[in-house]
């Protein structure tokens, strides 16, 4: 059984399927924030839309995260060592992109189980 929520225009937020909870790309809102602000505010929407499929972070699977400034990683790799435990980090990988659309620095992809 597929459930999907959070919908757009576009897209659902979140998919689920076989116990599987598959977040789309997600981005800030607040382009104005640097790296670090970005990161927190992305990340503070994927607990709520984990939430919303009755998951959480510590059972996260996997990452993609986008970045359009590659110098930039250390900070985000510090919010994101300060919002998922070491015991929980899932596999992960950081592609640097040349835009993601207006200011926009960072975009994450999750993947987590039920």
């Amino acid at each position: 059984m597929t459930n999907r929520y959070i919908r757009t225009p576009i897209m659902h937020r979140v998919v689920e399927h076989n116990g599987m909870v598959f977040v789309g790309g997600t981005t800030c809102d607040d382009e104005s924030l640097e790296m670090a602000g970005q990161t927190r505010e992305i990340l503070a929407k994927i607990d709520g839309y984990l939430a919303e499929a009755g998951t959480d972070k510590t059972r996260l699977l996997s990452a993609t995260i986008f970045i359009t400034d590659m110098s930039l990683k250390p900070q985000m790799d510090a919010v994101w060592k300060e919002w998922v435990a070491p015991e929980n980090f899932p596999i992960r990988a950081t592609v640097g992109v040349a835009d993601l659309g207006g200011d926009t620095l960072i975009e994450i992809v999750v993947t987590a189980h039920k």
